[in-house]
């Protein structure tokens, strides 16, 4: 591409770079413009030209961004403009991001970009994925060709999987009145698509707790329980025990959400909510309880590998906030 100033009599057919008189930037100057700003007594203008084997913006950025999504189900590419086109969401779900796949794309040519939400970002219906933008007018063919060999598997959906999801709350003396854990919970699985089965009640208990884990059959059960579990054999992990399961993992770097616990009864999650999930407010139990829902497996690793990022925006109602450490 040629780009630089010219006179106005040698403007005609080029792509103008920045707005003069009552022409916008990008649009391609043609002879009546030409009269009009001479008339005006503009003398010159700055201009890009497409030469051969260059590729348009729009054209470039359109094929790079469907080789980037390919036949993914739930996202839309919209319109190029300006060089521009974002890949939407038009369902709920996680976002699938190859960091290697985008950043081979981002080092073909400093002009041809793709910027994205981190991997696993929960996306609502309608929310940007990724943009991708060609920040010049035109781009060689040859590079443009070059991204899209890298581009396969850069973007895709973890769509919500057929799943029955339950609550069970543990409670010291009389049956709690509150439903703040069930309506923080039930407005998360709403958010991807996803209904809560069954709510229940149970003293805080090794042995009552158990045996409300072994009755319930759903794929994933939610244990909220009365005090924060504190440590890998308090209440709640040791009834995963007693109800024949495992503890997969306890505590995660992720603030709010530390005291959360994963376990296992035989093909069932028992996914052990921290006292934090009592709030709608982000925390760490929505990064783990998004990934199952979506039917991504949760190990220990992945768990204690959410550190960087997990720094969380504080909780309005928590107990004792992190200033009061300073």
């Amino acid at each position: 591409m040629k780009f630089g100033e010219v006179p106005i009599s040698e403007a005609e057919g080029g792509i103008l770079a920045h707005r003069v008189s009552n022409l916008g930037k990008g649009k391609v100057i043609t002879a009546d413009d030409v009269t009009l700003l001479d008339k005006q007594g503009i003398e010159t203008v700055v201009v890009a030209r497409l030469q051969d084997g260059d590729i348009g913006e729009d054209e470039a950025a359109q094929l790079l961004a469907g080789a980037l999504v390919g036949n993914t189900s739930g996202l839309r590419l919209t319109k190029a403009s300006t060089g521009r086109v974002n890949v939407v969401a038009d369902v709920p779900g996680l976002a699938a991001v190859s960091a290697d796949v985008i950043n081979a794309v981002n080092a073909v040519d400093p002009m041809v970009t793709v910027a994205t939400v981190p991997d696993l970002h929960r996306l609502d219906a309608g929310s940007l994925l990724a943009t991708i933008k060609i920040i010049s007018y035109a781009v060689p063919k040859e590079d443009v060709l070059r991204a899209v060999d890298h581009a396969s598997g850069g973007l895709g959906l973890h769509l919500p999987q057929p799943k029955t999801v339950s609550l069970i709350e543990t409670y010291h003396g009389e049956e709690p009145q509150s439903d703040k854990g069930e309506r923080a919970l039930r407005t998360r699985l709403e958010a991807l698509g996803q209904t809560l089965e069954t709510s229940d009640f149970a003293p805080h208990q090794i042995v009552r707790v158990a045996g409300k884990l072994t009755s319930d059959p759903s794929d994933i059960i939610c244990l909220l329980t009365a005090s924060a579990t504190s440590d890998a054999r308090d209440i709640g992990p040791e009834a995963v025990r007693a109800a024949g399961g495992e503890l997969i993992h306890f505590g995660m770097p992720v603030d709010p959400g530390n005291l959360l616990f994963l376990g296992r009864i035989g093909d069932q999650i028992v996914l052990g909510l921290p006292g934090c999930a009592r709030s709608p407010a982000l925390n760490g139990a929505d990064w783990v309880l998004e990934r199952l829902i979506c039917g991504i497996d949760v190990r220990a690793s992945d768990i204690v590998g959410m550190g960087v990022g997990g720094l969380l925006k504080e909780i309005p109602t928590r107990p004792r906030p992190r200033r009061s450490h300073e």
